[in-house]
């Protein structure tokens, strides 16, 4: 199968640093090729996915007017190049408009939060040429009232890439692991791991300006190095590996609706069951009691550490082989695109 794949032109594909869904077009890319299929990738112009064809965006901004324009041409220009079997679009909406109205199988992903207004007119002008994918069913919910056929597809961890712990030493740290900002609830974390008398990590890249400078400045600096709390700034993949292997749980106590959270299911690959909030697609994810504890207060998180014994670490990696893997993914999306291209051709 001819599969192009489009991502948005911010960060390269693969992302250096910051940059999920980046980095699950790049698997993607990798697995798909492997399995001997022909990709190729629209994106950022410096990208590296090794793909058997490449085509840059030209425009930098994801929703400036001429920006759009210029890359929904691109990706236009891609396709008539490419002839692929089916366009598979990470990217903004509006890249498709001039190809919705073609007969090309398309399959447009929602990583983010969407509304039925976007998806509307799209669903009228693409018909039966395009299908819709969630990376969870919090997020399909949002899309299905505008139209169109939607299939939640989860995101996933890369498992050959993060080693199964399936213990920990008994004075093991909690792990806050995630960009460290008000919606991902930080300063909460800090309370439960104060309040348990447990150590605290904390990892992930943080904003040198703004109100979420401020927020740091407030609520997390005054606390760093003391009472076990460290911050350990923004970590690569081997550092990932290694503080979630070591860590009792991962402990995120999210304050937004979660459209996913890619570092979830890579805690649990790790074996590392996770405390956070029942919010979003978090209930998706994480199974009460089994694979983690949801939190509403601080109590609630500090009560959760305590059960942490509770819990297999080997129930957590299972999870993430059955349900949060590349393999398991990525064949639902082939299933999609066969499902989507076959009837047309």
């Amino acid at each position: 199968m001819r599969i192009l794949l489009a991502a948005d032109p911010m960060i390269p594909v693969p992302p250096v640093g910051y940059g999920g869904i980046e980095r699950i077009v790049d698997a993607l890319l990798r697995h798909y090729r492997a399995a001997g299929h022909t990709v190729g990738l629209v994106g950022h112009p410096d990208s590296t996915s090794p793909a058997d064809a490449f085509f840059p965006l030209p425009g930098a901004t994801p929703t400036g007017r001429l920006d759009t324009l210029r890359n929904a041409l691109a990706v236009r220009r891609a396709a008539r190049t490419f002839r692929p079997d089916v366009l598979h679009s990470f990217a903004r909406l509006a890249y498709l408009l001039p190809l919705l109205p073609t007969a090309l199988p398309k399959v447009m992903s929602y990583q983010r939060h969407t509304g039925p207004r976007q998806i509307r007119w799209a669903a009228r002008l693409g018909g039966d040429s395009i299908r819709f994918t969630g990376c969870s069913e919090f997020i399909c919910a949002q899309g299905r009232p505008g139209g169109g056929e939607w299939t939640a597809i989860p995101n996933f961890a890369e498992l050959e890439k993060i080693a199964f712990s399936p213990a920990v030493a008994a004075d093991a740290p909690l792990v806050f692991l995630s960009r460290v900002e008000a919606i991902k609830g930080p300063e909460l974390a800090i309370a439960v791991a104060r309040a348990s008398g447990r150590r605290l990590l904390i990892a992930g890249n943080r904003a040198a300006a703004g109100p979420q400078l401020e927020f740091w400045n407030r609520e997390i600096a005054p606390h760093l190095g003391r009472d076990g709390v460290e911050y350990v700034g923004e970590i690569n993949d081997a550092q990932k590996n290694d503080l979630l292997g070591h860590a009792a749980a991962m402990i995120v106590p999210i304050q937004w609706d979660e459209p996913f959270g890619i570092v979830f299911a890579e805690a649990l690959a790790a074996g590392t069951p996770v405390i956070t909030c029942a919010r979003g697609a978090l209930p998706e994810i994480i199974a009460e009691g089994r694979t983690g504890f949801f939190m509403r207060s601080v109590a609630d998180g500090v009560a959760a550490v305590k059960r942490l014994a509770e819990l297999d670490r080997a129930a957590c990696r299972r999870e993430a082989e059955t349900r949060f893997s590349l393999a398991v993914c990525a064949d639902r999306y082939l299933a999609l695109y066969a499902a989507s291209a076959g009837p047309r051709r």
